[in-house]
């Protein structure tokens, strides 16, 4: 007995899972009685609330389908993609206080508190609105690609279109292999082409599965508004306290089993090229080299304050320490599970080979190869926990904003009551959004590269916020209103006119290139006749197919039947690329890792010189206002609110009662001298910054 391809078992734990969620949801629900419950649970949650809350805001199950996915395409450095956020841990020690200390709702209340204007709230709320709703939709993304592969037809219920396309699927997956090896007859090199365009547009598969988008994304943020609409933030934190439970679960116990079906750590080396072990990067195909992977740090390390998440969970926290220790034991689970991530999406590549189709369903196809009923139905509850947790928190972050930053000031002098209502209301609005940006762009990964850099658009104000006092508020409208041009209308605009995503001088490729080097022997390389035996040193020659310069998810042609029709770009448009081009450089000979640099490095240079280059022609902000936020900055949170309170008046009433703990006095930067728990909070970081990483190599070299 099945139920859309899962057996009753598995369908059975699904349901129970989804029945606790809404009991969950309808206890608290008695618990939240007004804004401050809702938006930020009372500013009472202790360290573990504020663990669970961290962990599952940096740590959803989501994560292990792009980074496995990641990984399977360009091996363990792939795993940067979510790991790099480890050498930002030691900042989490100190950015948290901020949060908690500044005592506001939302984010948009800083712009409005620093500047005392509320142009900047309006608009980092409308803006952020929108790229929560994008984040909502890679979590859809991601769901669906995880589950789809669970969820599978039997063969013998196939439609003659299905049976063809997966017929398709497999003669695409060896022409691919011949192609990397030599040059392919002009028969075969031709309907290479015409199959790569529906691999492309990711309509090959290996499989067919039950799971339709639509049906699944109505079905699951119904559960989602229902659930946070019912508990708010309290209930996101009890739920992301199992849910850590089931990421840890869920993470790990793909591995024994996969090891086991190919012969272990020593079967794991025989079948995988040494290169996709390599933590900078493997051949030049790859996009993660040290440089890169530096770029993908610094567009972090400015970003990673921009999101709302950030005042939502430390601005909850019961006290300084509690969103300290929160965050950084939240950030440093995180990165245990992703080299468990990370080995899943090795031993994919190993069981797989390298021709998946849709490298997002790695996750997917390897709970299908390897779980046995019952695991199955707990891999399923936990991916669809995390998509719970993680909307659901995000919801909330959003309903505050409307409320607190668009709803409220249009409308002031409502009861409590009616600010409720609006909040509740806005869940299932943000959520049905997050549906139709889901359907337009498919790339988990794509989604993941643009959520990183949509961060840099408020991250960099914000961050200067706290150190730079010289900071003026037209400089941050110029510098916003710059990057959400560059960011967002461009590369969202450009695939969406015709003239310019078919243009031929924006669908052009990289140059191909051909690798010829040693590398230890693999199993299909014995059975090839090119070596005596797995592990063996031999000289190969790989081709490395081109890339779209321009276009995130490559270029295809607008009739795949034609190879003579018309080629257009699909996914965002690179403008940092294109401007490089501009500027003369010859960016068809750039590698993916130089392409990827690229893009980073403008979009977080160029707001920084925006901002302090407008900042220091414009006059500056209202001296008596800014001396009172930097001193509630540097006012420690008192044991309960009522002390706090006391402790903040006293400070307005004496704005220089901690200048002597700046680290450059009498200049307009905010560095502090650090206390005895700052120094060994951050050392204590760094050296677990350091334990992880050689953790990560001895891991990766077991077997080998």
């Amino acid at each position: 007995m099945s139920f859309f391809g899962l057996h009753w078992i598995d369908a059975s734990i699904l349901f129970a899972y989804i029945i606790a969620v809404l009991v969950i949801g309808k206890v608290l629900a008695h618990q939240v009685k007004g804004e401050s419950d809702f938006f930020l649970g009372g500013r009472s949650l202790g360290k573990w609330f504020q663990f669970f809350l961290s962990f599952g805001n940096m740590t959803d199950p989501g994560q292990a389908t792009t980074t496995s996915s990641s990984v399977y395409r360009q091996g363990a450095g792939g795993a940067w993609l979510a790991l790099i956020t480890l050498f930002l841990t030691p900042y989490y020690w100190f950015s948290n206080v901020w949060f908690r200390r500044v005592r506001l709702t939302t984010m948009a209340d800083l712009f409005e508190d620093r500047f005392g204007r509320r142009f900047l709230a309006t608009l980092y709320a409308i803006t952020t609105i929108l790229m929560a709703v994008v984040g909502i939709a890679g979590g859809n993304v991601v769901a669906l690609k995880t589950l789809q592969p669970m969820m599978v037809k039997e063969e013998a219920i196939w439609s003659p279109t299905e049976k063809q396309m997966v017929a398709d699927y497999h003669e695409f997956a060896g022409l691919r292999k011949q192609r990397q090896a030599a040059p392919l007859a002009p028969a075969a090199a031709a309907r290479y082409e015409v199959l790569k365009g529906y691999y492309d547009q990711g309509r090959l598969q290996p499989y067919v599965t039950h799971l339709k988008p639509i049906q699944f994304y109505i079905v699951s943020s119904a559960l989602v508004a229902v659930f946070v609409m019912l508990g708010g933030l309290k209930a996101s934190a009890v739920v992301d306290a199992v849910q850590a439970i089931l990421v840890i679960l869920i993470s790990v116990m793909l591995i024994p089993f996969g090891l086991a079906k190919i012969g272990g750590f020593k079967g794991l080396h025989e079948k995988v090229p040494d290169a996709m072990f390599n933590l900078f990067g493997g051949d030049i195909a790859s996009e993660y080299t040290w440089y890169s992977i530096g770029a993908l740090l610094l567009v972090q390390l400015v970003g990673i304050v921009g999101s709302q998440a950030s005042m939502t969970i430390a601005g909850s926290a019961k006290n300084e320490l509690a969103a300290r220790l929160g965050s950084v034991t939240g950030g440093f689970s995180k990165r245990f599970v992703t080299i468990a991530w990370a080995f899943c999406g090795l031993i994919a590549l190993a069981l797989f080979g390298p021709n998946l189709s849709d490298p997002d369903q790695t996750w997917g196809l390897l709970t299908h190869a390897l779980l046995p009923v019952g695991l199955i139905g707990v891999m399923i509850i936990g991916i669809l926990g995390g998509k719970l947790a993680v909307l659901g928190a995000g919801s909330v972050v959003l309903s505050g904003l409307v409320v607190k930053n668009l709803y409220e000031p249009l409308f002031p002098g409502k009861t409590e009551k009616h600010y409720m209502f609006v909040a509740r209301a806005t869940v299932p609005a943000v959520l049905i959004a997050g549906i139709c940006i889901g359907l337009y762009l498919n790339s988990v990964i794509a989604l993941l590269k643009f959520a990183i850099v949509l961060l840099v658009i408020w991250g960099a104000p914000i961050t200067l916020i706290f150190l730079w006092r010289r900071l003026t508020e037209t400089a941050v409208r110029v510098q916003v209103l710059a990057t959400l041009v560059l960011v967002v209308v461009i590369p969202w605009g450009v695939p969406l006119i015709p003239s310019l995503a078919q243009s031929e001088a924006l669908t052009v490729m990289t140059r191909e290139r051909v690798v010829t080097g040693k590398v230890r022997a693999t199993v299909d390389d014995v059975a090839a006749g090119l070596a005596a035996q797995p592990g063996e040193k031999i000289v190969k020659t790989k081709r490395i197919e081109p890339v779209s310069v321009y276009f995130e998810e490559g270029v295809v042609r607008t009739n795949l039947h034609d190879l003579n029709s018309p080629k257009t770009g699909k996914g965002l448009f690179r403008i940092e690329v294109y401007l490089l081009k501009l500027l003369g450089f010859d960016v068809q000979a750039f590698t993916p890792a130089q392409l990827l640099t690229t893009r980073y490095v403008v979009d977080t240079v160029l707001p920084l010189l925006i901002l302090i280059g407008v900042s220091l022609v414009t006059p500056p902000t209202d001296p008596q206002r800014v001396a009172r936020f930097y001193v509630r900055l540097k006012t420690p949170v008192g044991p309960t609110l009522p002390e706090d309170a006391v402790m903040v008046e006293e400070s307005y009433r004496n704005p220089t009662r901690f200048d002597h703990l700046k680290l450059f006095p009498r200049s307009n930067w905010e560095f502090t001298k650090w206390n005895r728990q700052d120094a060994l909070g951050f050392l204590g970081c760094c050296a677990l910054v350091g334990f992880i990483l050689v953790f990560f190599k001895a891991v990766l070299v077991i077997g080998s």
